[in-house]
């Protein structure tokens, strides 16, 4: 059953959204603050979570902006409620990753299709992560030893590079437009090019990229 968290510190808009939601079949977890949200997101591991912005202890952007910094709930869909219609509000829900916004007064109809198009679009990246990571293993499994001797020294590479280029896109940060900061651009090039050049020792080695980089590189 879909389990869904409703932070809101207002009793008669919480009871609302509970037996709305409850009535269409959902499991529903409730807290009356941003606090006990907070800890119960961590603790329930909710598939959706629909938050009030303006709370008291702890407001509805600082409840996602530590929901997105813990690996357990980065990828929950979450849905803000609020009063406040201002651009500025929604701006700013949305840069720290809010899914999706509705401003009180709601009706039935908004908040549902709210929930049952996030947990649509959820439900798609979850099964397109799968069938990637099937993709992944099929692949694996089909390298001969050469090959996956080449692969697992390619792996290798790339997590060194990424370190340097950490290191050097830091140094960019600080940096104003300067000669300085044009050799620290080459030597960003230079770093990129030997990869490059090892890569293309792999046939397909884009496929094996876009499928296993964001993996690998962590």
């Amino acid at each position: 059953m879909v389990k869904i968290l409703v932070i809101e510190d207002e009793l008669e808009i919480r009871s609302n959204l509970l037996e709305l939601l409850e009535l269409e079949g959902y499991n529903v977890i409730s807290a009356d603050n941003g606090m006990t949200g907070l800890l119960g997101a961590i603790e329930h591991t909710p598939d959706l979570i629909i938050c009030d912005v303006m709370m008291p202890e702890l407001d509805g952007h600082n409840v996602l902006q530590a929901l997105r910094q813990e690996p357990k709930t980065v990828g929950i869909p979450f849905i803000f409620l609020t009063a406040l219609a201002d651009k500025g509000d929604i701006r700013k829900g949305m840069v720290l990753g809010a899914d999706d916004y509705l401003t009180k007064p709601f009706t039935r109809s908004e908040v549902l299709t709210a929930v049952e198009s996030r947990l649509q679009k959820q439900a798609a990246s979850q099964s397109q992560a799968s069938l990637i990571q099937q993709e992944v293993q099929e692949f694996h499994a089909g390298l001969n030893n050469d090959q996956a001797a080449l692969f697992t020294d390619m792996r290798q590479q790339l997590k060194d590079a990424a370190v340097k280029l950490d290191i050097v896109t830091n140094i960019l940060k600080t940096l104003p437009p300067s000669e300085q900061r044009e050799r620290s651009i080459a030597l960003v090039q230079n770093v990129c090019a030997a990869e490059i050049k090892m890569l293309a020792q792999v046939p397909n080695f884009e496929y094996l990229l876009e499928t296993t980089l964001a993996q690998n590189v962590s």
